[in-house]
């Protein structure tokens, strides 16, 4: 998949959130390609990101959005004793393993989604200092907080992996594509 979305070739709104979600996940997923588990852990800027921390994170955020709206606790669950290894692969973790992970989380997100009646639906918002007491959010707003937060992390992981390798998003869409070699 290319890293655009064309205009109104996915018909619905859902559709079009959704194709816009994957394609944000793609650029994330696209960063680690052909990278070692121990080439994506590098943190080859003054930040303490690594590709697959990123990937780790954003697979875990949109798991935990999806719990979230779907009202039930989210498989991986993090406090301050332990948010800091949503940013790292920790024990046998592997970017594979973590791709995987994704993969499966995208499909239920996507089964989700397509379930709903509307995405006028609402789900409580959790507690927390961000969001006023007992707050709502439409299955609407949840599409667009993901777009949001893939896509910002989406950016984090082109910059990393051209400072590792000096590869462009558009040069490792064409590897995915078998386009170029590499």
């Amino acid at each position: 998949m290319g890293t655009q979305v064309g205009p109104e070739i996915h018909g619905d709104e859902r559709d079009a959130l959704l194709a816009f979600l994957d394609a944000q996940r793609g650029g994330i997923r696209r960063a680690v390609l052909g990278l070692s588990d121990e080439r994506a852990a590098t943190t080859p800027s003054a930040s303490a990101l690594s590709l697959s921390g990123l990937l780790k994170h954003a697979a875990e955020t949109e798991e935990s959005w999806l719990a979230t709206a779907r009202q039930v606790m989210p498989e991986v669950q993090r406090d301050e004793s332990d948010w800091d290894e949503s940013f790292v692969l920790v024990g046998d973790e592997t970017v594979a393993e973590r791709l995987e992970y994704w993969h499966k989380v995208a499909e239920r997100t996507e089964t989700f989604i397509r379930g709903l009646g509307r995405l006028d639906e609402t789900f409580p918002l959790p507690e927390a200092p961000w969001f006023p007491p007992g707050e709502r959010a439409s299955m609407r707003w949840l599409l667009l907080h993901l777009v949001t937060e893939m896509s910002r992390h989406a950016g984090h992981a082109d910059i990393i992996r051209e400072t590792l390798d000096g590869r462009t998003a558009f040069e490792l869409v064409a590897r995915e594509r078998g386009e170029v070699g590499g």
